[in-house]
């Protein structure tokens, strides 16, 4: 009866099961009717874990949505931030348009060329950054084709044509960007060879080395340990703001903060704006971090920080974007300005008053800033303070100035020897003597700075010089004449007397033989003039630099190369040098230093107080920054700006050429103010107000 019973039930359930209508496929009853079939296979391990995302389906979404948004904010920053990746975005999904990658390509191929053109300013980095992105456009032309394959004939033809459109613009502007570097670098139009220059020597790194038997690779920091500069930035955080990497005053003066900086236990990043230049192989031998990009990474690093300062007043734009994206940003901002023109006034004034401390180089640069704030109604958030530049510990030690590097083995006395051991190298290398005069002026080379009215002043000096030897000449023919004259005349009074008598002949002839060494006197006189003009006959030869340096104008270059083709005899008389770091060798060798800044005059002026320490006295514009450093008749000699200017040069360029005391001593004078007034301790000491008053408890 059971049975019978059962049997209805078990086929309803069977029927019903296939019909698929009542009962699920994973109900106990499906599993009863089945039981004495084989049992299906319904997964191998995962079936588990399927069912229960398919039962968990709003878990299921949500991890979908978070892994894709992930994914966008992974793309949209390093498309942001890594410009050699692009192609490998714009592949995404397996597609990539040719016109596209031919314009990525011609980009990478410019990008090569501009790295490959660095590699002997960075052998490390920039090299290995050169060969990246050669392999990603390799790695992108191998992917490309792979789906190129199944791309139609008549998509194919479009694609080529709008690639060849693409590829016209992408080589017209690739044209124009190469136009616009031309302009902007010095080596592509003007090679730093003799051929170009005349007479080009140094750099004279390896020869310092191996007479000073010291480099600035040797050195193991130079923080004062029981200073309270050291006390301040122990342990802190700082970001360095560059506005170029050029070697000139404000990249290597913010270059030697962040050394010291990390020398007393600090944690130092460094944004560069512009990499033009060639001190990134220097910030990484002295192990600087420098941030990849001067955006979102960059704002990053600096809400980070402890305290943000700004080495130009190139860095308005970044300011203002960083304070954009973070509007508590200006208190930690201390801007360090190093320029004193309208211009650059203009283009700092939108965040003058957002920041929280201004630094100014000099007395004259601080009343015109706060000048032109009065007179554009700007409020600042505090009172601007003065922080002179310093002559740094290796060029100190090489002049023989105190300093921390000084040993028991290499004390100032020896320094001094060494230094005089370098100068006659360098001369040597030169081809000047002993009694040759070397004027130097080492800047980039700009109307600003003067150069080509440099070369005029020593044009004039030189016409001076040669007019005054052909009168001296002139005047001792003269003298020669009046002397051989007087000798004849004295000759034929003689032979008046000779009728007279044996006594008195001999009477006669004691007087004549005491008149002999009246014209031998004469005679060696005449000599004696000669002499003392072959003696103090000396050259007048100027030293230019910073050949290279990618703030130097090529117009105005060609301009100076001009007249010197004009002038041949001044070409004889002019050196040149490249851009370099390496400068202790080139102050050895010099006697004179001239700072012809025009206009406003120079800010400060941190290549004059690096000559007064060596001893050399210094020519300067009674304007700027120059006028506070230089005393007239003291430490150098000043002169107007302008053409005004160079007859004055000229004549103290002639003044020092005659006076070989006075040069020394000028020069001591002028070395000994630096020693009290310009050391690095003396700047330290005044970066710890703007320490105290910007940075966070």
């Amino acid at each position: 009866m059971e049975d019978l019973r059962l049997s209805p039930l078990k086929l309803g359930s069977f029927k019903s099961s296939l019909s698929g209508r009542s009962t699920p496929r994973g109900s106990p009853t499906l599993r009863k009717v089945h039981s004495g079939r084989t049992p299906r296979r319904e997964g191998k391990g995962s079936g588990g874990a399927v069912q229960w995302f398919r039962s968990n389906r709003l878990l299921y979404w949500l991890l979908l949505i978070t892994l894709w948004t992930y994914l966008g904010f992974y793309v949209q920053s390093r498309w942001a931030h890594d410009d050699d990746n692009k192609v490998e975005f714009l592949r995404f999904g397996g597609k990539l348009r040719e016109d596209v990658l031919h314009v990525e390509q011609n980009k990478r191929r410019d990008l090569v060329a501009d790295e490959s053109s660095l590699a002997v300013v960075d052998n490390t980095n920039i090299v290995h950054l050169g060969v990246n992105k050669r392999m990603h456009v390799t790695l992108a032309k191998k992917e490309d084709s792979t789906s190129r394959r199944s791309v139609s004939p008549r998509r194919r033809t479009r694609k080529a044509s709008r690639s060849s459109r693409t590829r016209i613009r992408s080589t017209q502007k690739v044209r124009k960007v190469m136009e616009t570097k031309e302009l902007d670098e010095q080596d592509q139009e003007l090679p730093n060879i003799n051929v170009t220059y005349g007479k080009l020597f140094g750099p004279f790194g390896s020869l310092e080395d191996r007479i000073l038997e010291w480099s600035p690779q040797k050195r193991s920091g130079t923080c004062d340990r029981k200073s309270d500069f050291k006390r301040l930035v122990w342990s802190r955080r700082f970001v360095l703001l560059f506005h170029e990497l050029s070697m000139t005053g404000a990249p290597i003066s913010m270059m030697e903060l962040a050394s010291e900086l990390l020398s007393c236990g600090a944690t130092v990043y460094a944004v560069v704006l512009s990499r033009r230049g060639g001190l990134l192989q220097e910030l990484t031998r002295r192990r600087i971090k420098v941030v990849e990009d001067k955006g979102e990474l960059s704002f990053k690093t600096a809400m980070k920080a402890d305290l943000v300062i700004a080495g130009s007043a190139v860095c308005a734009s970044w300011i203002d974007q960083y304070m954009d994206h973070h509007p508590a940003g200006g208190s930690q901002i201390a801007w360090w300005v190093m320029e004193n023109r309208r211009e650059y006034f203009d283009r700092a004034k939108p965040v003058l008053d957002r920041v929280k401390l201004l630094i100014f180089l000099s007395e004259v640069q601080s009343k015109q800033w706060l000048t032109w704030c009065e007179e554009d109604h700007i409020k600042l958030r505090s009172q601007p303070v003065i922080v002179p530049l310093s002559v740094n510990d290796e060029l100190a030690f090489v002049a023989g100035v105190s300093s921390s590097l000084n040993t028991p083995t290499l004390t100032q006395e020896i320094m001094k020897e060494k230094r005089q051991k370098l100068r006659e190298s360098v001369r040597t290398e030169f081809g000047l003597t002993d009694k040759d005069m070397l004027v130097m002026s080492l800047s980039s080379i700009n109307p600003g700075k003067g150069q080509l009215l440099l070369l005029e002043s020593v044009a004039l000096a030189l016409e001076r010089e040669q007019t005054q030897e052909q009168v001296a000449k002139r005047n001792q023919s003269k003298i020669i004449k009046n002397l051989n004259g007087i000798r004849k005349e004295k000759i034929s009074l003689s032979a008046r007397h000779r009728l007279r008598g044996a006594s008195r002949k001999m009477k006669i002839t004691s007087p004549a033989v005491d008149n002999h060494p009246s014209v031998l006197s004469a005679t060696g006189r005449r000599k004696l003039l000669l002499s003392d003009n072959v003696t103090q006959k000396q050259d007048l030869k100027l030293l230019l630099g910073s050949v290279g340096s990618k703030s130097n104008k090529v117009a105005y270059v060609k301009e100076m190369l001009s007249f010197l083709s004009n002038n041949g005899n001044l070409s004889n008389s002019v050196l040149w040098t490249p851009a370099t770091t390496r400068v202790a060798s080139l102050y050895s060798a010099a006697d004179v230093y001239v700072t012809n800044s025009q206009g406003v005059g120079e800010t400060f002026g941190r290549v004059t107080i690096e000559a007064m320490a060596y001893g050399l006295p210094v020519l300067g514009t009674d304007a700027g920054g120059t006028k506070e450093i230089v005393e007239h008749n003291v430490t150098g000699l000043l002169h107007p700006v302008g053409r005004a200017g160079n007859k004055v040069l000229a004549q103290n360029l002639l003044f020092l050429l005659r006076n070989p005391s006075t040069r020394l001593q000028l020069g001591s004078q002028g070395r000994e103010i630096v020693e009290k007034m310009y050391m690095k301790q003396h700047m330290y000491k005044r970066f710890v107000d703007v320490l105290v008053k910007c940075m966070r408890p």
